[in-house]
């Protein structure tokens, strides 16, 4: 197929922009900040500007790790003209905010999900993306993770799947008081938790309708818990059934990883890492990847795609249709009744 004039000025205008080394800037110091941060020195394509974070130690610390320069704020870091992407993993709040004054401010964007915990800013996100003619890559290591690769690679052999079941249930004892335990900072469990959605959305397609039930034990700090429960059941266009449950907190006794998928011929069933393929012929052990380097990898993915202009693994559209999908799991739960989309 022959590239339009129009992509082919495109493409030679990424590669000019692009012919030195990137510079790049990174709101958020965590462990996916950091990796990040790693992949980028040791790749000649980029290097990493300066950084800003919510807590000052920890900017400091992660400074003279990565010898980088610190940002008091991240209004600052993402506005620096010298700035060509910026790379988002802050609390889940601000993803938005951050997004929107990278993109007004012509910066190629990586930002960990969810792009917003709200589905209309998330879609206007994109569409300012593409008016600017910028990269929003909204990052999903699941998908290139060994699990969801394998669940692709037997899914022929169970036949038509009908029902799915998926439960993450994280014991935290005791429990921090963090923005992860925050019903403001971390957002609805099925916005905040999107690959609960996303897993089945990428592989199943459209969602009909949704069911969703939730449950937090607070304690007396203003919107902090120390234990939550979420349950969703998803009506699929195709027919198929999922059942998701989300909870995490002091309240457990212990965490549960389950994964379930049922087909007319077969069936998957991942316990943790343990992973069995079921059929009329037998069990069959299924073999998982480490998932160790999976934000390397996504990160020179990006950095391939900025310089050579090699497809990604996934578009901002899917995380915005599983991000739908989470905002009507909480309309549902906070009517009490089932929301078709």
């Amino acid at each position: 197929m022959e590239l339009s004039n129009l992509q082919v000025d495109l493409r030679m205008s990424l590669v000019s922009q692009f012919s030195r080394p990137i510079q790049v800037g990174i709101v958020g110091t965590g462990y996916a900040a950091k990796r990040r941060a790693e992949t980028f020195i040791e790749d000649e394509r980029s290097q990493v500007y300066g950084v800003t974070g919510y807590t000052p130690e920890n900017v400091a610390d992660f400074c003279q790790t990565y010898d980088v320069s610190a940002y008091e704020n991240w209004q600052d870091l993402v506005t620096n003209e010298n700035l060509d992407l910026v790379v988002i993993c802050n609390a889940n709040h601000l993803h938005g905010k951050v997004t929107k004054l990278a993109l007004e401010n012509n910066k190629n964007v990586i930002i960990e999900y969810p792009l917003s915990l709200d589905y209309k800013e998330a879609s206007e996100l994109l569409e300012l993306a593409k008016k600017k003619e910028k990269l929003l890559h909204i990052e999903h290591i699941e998908i290139l993770g060994g699990m969801h690769r394998a669940v692709q690679k037997y899914l022929p052999r169970i036949g038509k799947v009908f029902y799915g079941r998926y439960q993450t249930i994280d014991r935290k004892d005791p429990a921090p008081v963090k923005w992860t335990f925050n019903k403001q900072l971390f957002g609805f469990p099925f916005k905040a938790a999107l690959p609960r959605i996303h897993r089945f959305t990428h592989l199943f397609g459209e969602v009909k309708s949704v069911n969703c039930h939730h449950q937090y034990w607070d304690i007396e700090k203003e919107n902090y818990y120390h234990a939550c429960l979420c349950d969703a059941q998803l009506l699929f266009k195709n027919g198929l059934i999922v059942d998701l449950i989300y909870g995490k907190g002091d309240i457990f006794l212990a965490s549960d990883r389950t994964f379930e998928l049922y087909g007319e011929t077969g069936k998957i069933i991942f316990e943790g890492i343990e992973g069995k393929l079921i059929t009329s012929e037998g069990t069959e052990p299924i073999e998982l990847e480490s998932r160790r380097g999976l934000f390397a990898l996504d990160t020179r993915m990006v950095l391939d795609h900025l310089f050579d202009s090699k497809p990604l693994y996934i578009k901002p559209e899917s995380s915005i249709y599983a991000l739908k999908v989470g905002e009507t799991a909480h309309q549902s739960a906070i009517s009490g009744k089932s929301v078709y989309l």
